[in-house]
């Protein structure tokens, strides 16, 4: 199978399985899905959104949670982890958006890597998801689905990665593809034990199909 085929496999699959795939994290504005986003870092999206309604509740909007400090942001994020480190983070990403912002995400790359608390992944998935931009967020699933399809071969980084499947992917479905290699990840191509039997992108697999050819 070539690369264009099994990308093409790929695609028609998850956008069969999943035509209106959506991130997990709730939110009801682009600042709350910054700061969901920036909590979401090496924690699950389940544990994000048990914390972030009472978290919103006391600092609904950039001014107010500007005017806290990390200490004060602290006890509502004390569950995920690295918590010292993420209210710092809010309580600078906060200050920067009302200060140089006016209470505004900004809708570029440059701006958004300029907010503390943001690299890249995040600020590909403000551009996407709220401002629904060509941008591939890579994050531990996107790196190890992306992989294991064999969409990408050796990727030294989560940036050559996302160069590799922005090559590769129409740009009209890259906000898409995003949330399918995610959630893929999540539910079905899980780190230490894949569902390959379960999986019906398996024939275009090339990690199932090394694994086949192996047992033989």
């Amino acid at each position: 199978m070539t690369l264009k085929q099994r990308y093409d496999e790929a695609l028609r699959y998850f956008a069969e399985v999943m035509p209106e795939p959506q991130t997990e994290l709730h939110y009801s504005d682009p600042f709350q899905l910054l700061v969901a986003v920036i909590l979401s870092a090496q924690c699950t999206d389940k544990r994000v959104n048990m914390i972030t309604p009472a978290l919103f509740e006391a600092y609904p909007t950039p001014e107010t949670m500007a005017a806290a400090t990390p200490e004060e942001i602290l006890p509502y994020i004390s569950s995920v982890s690295y918590p010292n480190n993420k209210a710092r983070s809010l309580a600078g990403m906060a200050r920067m958006i009302h200060g140089q912002f006016n209470d505004r995400v900004p809708d570029t790359m440059d701006e958004l890597l300029k907010i503390p608390g943001v690299g890249r992944k995040t600020a590909n998935v403000i551009l996407s998801v709220v401002f629904g931009k060509a941008a591939m967020a890579v994050d531990t699933h996107v790196f190890r689905v992306a992989e294991r399809i064999g969409l990408t071969t050796g990727s030294a980084s989560p940036l050559t990665t996302e160069q590799t499947l922005m090559k590769h992917i129409p740009e009209h479905l890259v906000a898409k593809a995003h949330h399918w290699l995610i959630l893929h990840g999540r539910y079905t191509c899980k780190a230490r034990k894949p569902a390959c039997s379960t999986c019906g992108l398996a024939p275009a697999c090339r990690y199932y199909q090394q694994n086949q050819n192996e047992a033989r």
